[in-house]
């Protein structure tokens, strides 16, 4: 494996023996699995049943002979709007409380950890992905498309490393994985900053390789280069992979793993708090530093 699967996990040893799935589709056509994101909330937010499923199905995919090479997408207009807070919040509330303790910080810690491991199937898988983005990709659609092999979009596509906006420092795997691929430069930047940018701008920074004029073309654009993927030799490809991901996969591994016990013992805040409400009331937050 190139990033290492959750200890324990018990995937699945094939496309076929996947179970029913709430938030993602997968589909085989001759080598070529394709998922993708379902929701099933707005804009493919992601909620527990996408944390869940995702190491699954990406477990599912490395283990099975059949399939040399993966497109992952999004269902409908966008990619992903990100983390499902609404979802998420209310087994969250005992991790973020202002006066949560040893024994709650240690289970955000192993939550933080946990939603890492499952963006981190789809680095360890050893088929390579390449993500097809279309429509808005945010904080944590960065995460997972970071994690793949390569991206492409469509022309009106949008991507955020939004997470500063709602007072997270990003624990999924942005500023981890995004470093080797953008630069540190304009990681910073658009972490430091939370802005959106277009296709363009994305594809002259080198988030993705190409852009295509419409969700149709960027989807088949993708299939067209998993196919051409999916005809070399197996092995030799999960061999290029392995020996590339080398060169990154342990800074990762330690950043992850940083950045876990930093919002372990800092994200719980009056700031973080004053976020929820305001996305909550729509309205723009008053954040005070504390």
């Amino acid at each position: 494996m190139t990033e290492s699967q959750p200890a324990g996990a018990q995937s699945p040893r094939s496309v076929a023996d996947l179970p029913a799935l709430v938030s993602l589709g997968v589909e085989r056509s001759g080598r070529v699995a394709e998922v993708t994101l379902l929701g099933p909330n707005k804009g493919n937010a992601m909620g527990p049943d996408f944390w869940r499923e995702l190491p699954l199905v990406f477990g599912a995919l490395d283990a099975d002979p059949e399939v040399r090479a993966i497109v992952l997408t999004g269902s409908g207009k966008h990619f992903s709007y990100g983390l499902d807070l609404p979802a998420m919040m209310p087994s969250w509330s005992e991790y973020l409380s202002g006066e949560a303790l040893a024994r709650a910080r240690l289970g955000l810690l192993d939550e933080i950890r946990r939603l890492q491991d499952s963006v981190t199937s789809i680095a360890a898988t050893r088929k390579p992905v390449i993500a097809a983005v279309s429509g808005w990709c945010v904080g944590g659609g960065v995460d997972v498309i970071s994690a793949a092999d390569i991206r492409l979009a469509s022309a009106e596509a949008k991507f955020s490393v939004r997470e500063v906006k709602v007072a997270i420092v990003a624990d999924v795997g942005s500023l981890q994985r995004l470093a080797s691929i953008i630069g540190e430069g304009h990681l910073r930047e658009l972490a430091f900053t939370g802005k959106d940018i277009d296709a363009a701008r994305a594809e002259k920074i080198g988030l993705v390789n190409d852009v295509y004029p419409d969700p149709d073309t960027v989807l088949a654009a993708a299939r067209e280069l998993a196919a051409e993927i999916a005809a070399n030799p197996p092995l030799v490809v999960q061999g290029v992979k392995e020996v590339l991901s080398v060169n990154t996969e342990e800074r990762v591994r330690a950043g992850l793993r940083y950045v876990s016990a930093w919002n372990a013992a800092f994200l719980p805040s009056k700031d973080l708090g004053e976020a929820v409400q305001a996305f909550v009331q729509r309205r723009e937050p008053d954040f005070t530093g504390e």
